[in-house]
């Protein structure tokens, strides 16, 4: 480590030590990548927590095996993504003073000097909560990780129609895919990866634990924003991100628990008792849209691969 970094410049994060929280589930393959490539993403130390649902496959043993940097914390259930961060930085995190630490999905591969230039960012933005980076999939592509907060009408038609009419401008605006890559605030982030503030993490009592899957990170960076704090994309930072190997196996589940954790963060926004009707208007529409997805899935997957 060199001596700028132990002396750091005004403003700039003082983190002896980096803590990167990562959930696992049968992860397999992807978290020996995850684990490969993340020494090039900073200069820190760093302590990996892997905060495990119940795996099967090994996986997080045999990191455990290889990496002496890596811990493992059996959560005791499938407690969902969110659950189990918070249990991670409850355990892990409660006398860490660093003042940020890392958030990602263990089938993330880290960018060179990714986590770094997330550190450097924050150091620029001191009023910003979480900062995340620019997120391609594994063919290469820009996925839209960082956008608006989805409105009743914006969040609306992107659920009716973005399935089946890819170009709407309600998917567009809300996704801010037209908009080139610049370092900006957001209304949220993807919980893909995160570098996350401390202080505000814990202001707002870190993720909601009704989210299950899906929508925790919406809400996130939703009460973050509440609460003060920016959530900043930060594209000088790049990972790519080989998502749902996780979420791919069961999809009709996961499809109807993306509806539950929608109609859980729209019906936050709506509590007053003169809004009751619109709360069940859409908690009808969400659960008929549920059932023909749920449905459709199903068949699909009792057809089988073609």
């Amino acid at each position: 480590m060199t001596d700028d970094r132990s002396d750091p410049e005004p403003g700039t994060p003082r983190i002896g030590r980096l803590t990167v929280v990562t959930v696992t589930y049968s992860p397999g393959a992807h978290l020996e990548r995850f684990l490969a490539t993340l020494p090039h993403a900073t200069e820190l130390p760093v302590t990996v927590v892997m905060a495990d649902n119940g795996s099967t496959d090994g996986a997080p043993e045999a990191a455990v095996a290889s990496h002496p940097e890596v811990h493992l914390l059996r959560t005791g259930a499938n407690l969902g993504y969110g659950s189990a961060v918070n249990m991670a930085v409850q355990r892990y995190l409660a006398d860490d003073d660093a003042e940020y630490f890392v958030v990602a999905n263990p089938d993330v591969q880290w960018g060179p000097g990714s986590i770094d230039a997330l550190i450097e960012a924050a150091g620029r933005r001191p009023g910003a909560g979480a900062l995340g980076p620019l997120i391609r999939d594994p063919d290469g592509t820009v996925y839209p990780s960082a956008r608006l907060q989805p409105s009743l009408i914006r969040g609306g038609m992107h659920a009716v129609v973005g399935s089946v009419w890819k170009s709407n401008p309600w998917s567009a605006a809300y996704r801010q895919e037209n908009l080139a890559p610049s370092e900006r605030v957001v209304g949220w982030l993807s919980g893909s990866c995160l570098l996350l503030k401390r202080s505000a993490f814990d202001a707002i009592a870190g993720f909601d634990e009704r989210y299950f899957m899906y929508m925790e990170d919406v809400d996130l960076g939703n009460r973050l924003a509440k609460a003060g704090w920016d959530n900043v994309y930060v594209p000088a930072a790049e990972v790519l991100h080989d998502k749902g190997h996780s979420t791919g196996r069961d999809p009709a589940r996961n499809l109807a628990a993306h509806h539950r954790s929608t109609y859980t963060f729209l019906a936050d926004r709506y509590p007053d008792w003169w809004q009751a009707p619109l709360r069940w208007t859409i908690k009808a529409a969400l659960t008929a849209r549920s059932g023909a997805v749920v449905r459709r899935s199903r068949r699909r997957q009792a057809k089988g691969p073609r």
